[in-house]
């Protein structure tokens, strides 16, 4: 029987000590080789590990996960990338999936789906949690197929960007998008100037209703 390598990848070491216990227990077969905080510690143990699957967190510093998927799939592209994460956004998982993540499952999750998408994936197919709505597979086939101007710089946001945009659409002032993310105002700031220079949009009316209408914010 062939021993599976997963790596770990999450900011909260609870999670990381909960996926660990319960994936070794659950089988045999599949072994944690290594965990890491961050994006620059997931690529590092890439350097010094052989890793057949990467459970990778998206919220994380100074690499996000969808950064890291990019780099590990660039220079490790048999590894198979499971994104775990606690955001239901369709932006974030289409980034994902553009990345080369080879599935996307939320937090939220029993166990017993995440066990089903560590297996589809090892069997070179894609996974999707099931809460997510079945529209965002359609969706990525058509963004690869027939990409606007538009949706190619959208993409080129970062998941801290989408995050930030996200709140900024959810009517979060600086101050308090700053407090929830643990930054200053002016990181902020910075991060809003950034956003809106990658989409061309030149007003806060404009990035919220562009936030609408690519379903990263409801209201």
């Amino acid at each position: 029987m062939k021993i599976i390598k997963i790596a770990i990848a999450d900011d909260h070491k609870i999670i990381r000590d909960g996926l660990r216990s319960l994936i070794e227990k659950k089988s045999g077969s599949l072994t944690i080789i290594g965990e890491a905080q961050n994006g620059i510690e997931l690529i590092e143990l890439f350097k010094h590990n052989e890793v057949d699957l990467a459970i990778i967190d998206i919220s994380m510093g100074p690499i996000d996960g969808i950064e890291a998927t990019k780099i590990i799939k660039k220079k490790f592209p048999n590894t198979k990338i499971l994104i775990l994460s606690m955001h239901k956004e369709k932006s974030f998982v289409l980034a994902s999936l553009k990345a080369k993540a080879d599935g996307y499952i939320l937090k939220e999750c029993a166990f017993e789906e995440l066990m089903l998408a560590i297996k589809t994936v090892l069997e070179n197919r894609i996974f999707l949690s099931s809460s997510i709505n079945d529209l965002v597979i359609q969706e990525y086939l058509n963004l690869q197929n027939n990409l606007s101007k538009h949706e190619i710089h959208s993409s080129n946001l970062t998941s801290r960007e989408y995050e930030i945009l996200k709140l900024i659409a959810d009517g979060l002032a600086t101050k308090e998008i700053a407090h929830q993310l643990n930054v200053s105002p002016k990181t902020i700031e910075s991060h809003r100037k950034q956003i809106m220079e990658k989409l061309k949009i030149t007003s806060i009316a404009h990035l919220i209703r562009y936030a609408i209408k690519e379903g990263i914010s409801s209201l």
